[in-house]
């Protein structure tokens, strides 16, 4: 394998904004559809109620979720074997076909029950491409950072996660300005689909002028072969372990912002536009969160910061929901919603990172991204769908137990698993001997 020029100073700060913008891209696309599922929901599936729309989107948006594994799998493969960079440059290949294909598929009016099936194949290639950008973004700025501000560097992954949503909401915001409800409703919803597609054809011609990782080029050209028989043999109950914690982490990350605006909407009787406001506003000071809580892992390490959000996200799911449900005031629930999302950063922060120091760099892709599909294919992009279920039962308040459930049994997993703050680089350096 062809030797790179070493990675230092700016080319590597240069290689890390890039495979940076490219996740926020990947993000922005994928949680368009959840940002404005409320204003197309009528166009695929047409019904007299809201609550039975939102359910047939938010079951497609649980199906791209489903497709997460299978993108994991074959990606986390091709980005152990062929590198980091060539597993996040064809993510967002992937990611330009399926926000293309949303924002041209005609209406349920006008060519029927072909109108969901689209928009459910459009899903499935989304999910595809985050299911493979999550192991190889997770591994890409874990290698790429310096061993003692790993955690620091790595938060940027949720940084630009949560920017992608963030931008998502800002397109929402300005839709809102410029156009009327109806409008939005009736085509407005199609115009951010095609800015993601645009962003992702940008975003790829970043990442190919990105640096590869030494980690990767160390193993050789004679490295084990990355597979799902290997992993599963050499960490099975590892494996088992990450997908728990994946799917309550998971859960409680979708709970808090992805269906948190709908629950503003459909619960706590907010208007589309003070939701998207509120969300907005306790997205930016979550986003800002993330490399605080990254170093603070970096000094600490990293189970201080598992375990706080364990806790804690126990102790205050029930409450929160509870008191979000009755509020009237905007300003209270920003409150809320921004100490919900404080709880989860000691997680989000340095959960990829986490996970990548768990696993030599033969497997690290496809070690981080399978488990962690499969459990968000089992709770993180089925909590929308568990949630309206619930309240269409008339038992809301079972999905606050739900979520708070699942975070106390990571908890019980974290107890489990050992500091990981100096494996990585351990790793690594048995790489480096030939003996991983």
């Amino acid at each position: 394998m062809a030797q790179q020029r070493p990675i230092v100073g700016s080319r590597r700060l240069i290689s890390i904004i890039g495979g940076s913008i490219g996740n926020l891209v990947e993000w922005y696309d994928f949680y368009a559809y959840a940002a404005f599922a409320l204003y197309f929901a009528p166009a695929f599936f047409p019904s007299d109620d809201r609550t039975s729309q939102l359910l047939g989107t938010a079951a497609v948006f649980a199906v791209g979720f489903l497709m997460r594994p299978l993108g994991a799998w074959w990606m986390g493969m091709y980005a152990d074997s062929r590198g980091r960079k060539a597993g996040l440059t064809l993510s967002l290949i992937l990611m330009f076909c399926g926000s293309a294909l949303i924002a041209l598929t005609p209406t349920h009016v006008a060519i029927g029950s072909a109108a969901p099936a689209i928009l459910l194949f459009a899903r499935m290639l989304q999910g595809i491409s985050v299911g493979g950008e999550y192991g190889a973004s997770a591994t890409y700025l874990s290698e790429m950072a310096e061993g003692r501000n790993r955690g620091f560097w790595a938060s940027f992954q949720y940084v630009t996660l949560i920017g992608g949503q963030l931008c998502a909401l800002l397109v929402a915001l300005v839709l809102g300005v410029l156009l009327s409800e109806a409008q939005i409703q009736a085509w407005g919803w199609r115009i951010p689909f095609a800015i993601g597609a645009v962003l992702a054809l940008m975003a790829y011609g970043l990442r190919r002028r990105m640096a590869e990782t030494d980690a990767f080029i160390d193993v050789g050209v004679d490295r084990p072969r990355s597979s799902l028989t290997a992993l599963w043999r050499a960490y099975p109950t590892l494996f088992v372990r990450i997908a728990i914690v994946s799917g309550g982490g998971g859960l409680a990350f979708y709970a808090y912002t992805t269906y948190m605006q709908k629950f503003l909407v459909n619960s706590s009787g907010f208007s589309r536009g003070s939701a998207t406001q509120i969300m907005t506003a306790a997205l930016v000071i979550y986003m800002l969160a993330q490399p605080l809580a990254g170093h603070i892992s970096d000094r600490f390490g990293r189970r201080p910061n598992m375990l706080a959000f364990a806790m804690l996200g126990t102790i205050a799911t029930v409450p929160a929901f509870t008191i979000l449900a009755g509020t009237q005031s905007a300003g209270a629930a920003v409150v809320i919603i921004v100490g919900l999302l404080l709880i989860l950063t000691a997680y989000t922060a340095i959960s990829g990172l986490f996970k990548a120091e768990l696993f030599p760099p033969h497997i690290r892709a496809l070690g981080v991204a399978l488990p962690y599909a499969v459990g968000n294919a089992l709770f993180g992009g089925t909590a929308e769908y568990v949630a309206l279920s619930f309240k269409a039962a008339g038992m809301e308040s079972g999905f606050y137990w739900y979520v708070a459930g699942a975070i106390a049994v990571t908890g019980v997993i974290f107890v489990t698993l050992p500091e990981t703050r100096a494996t990585s680089t351990e790793w690594e350096l048995r790489g480096r001997s030939g003996r991983s």
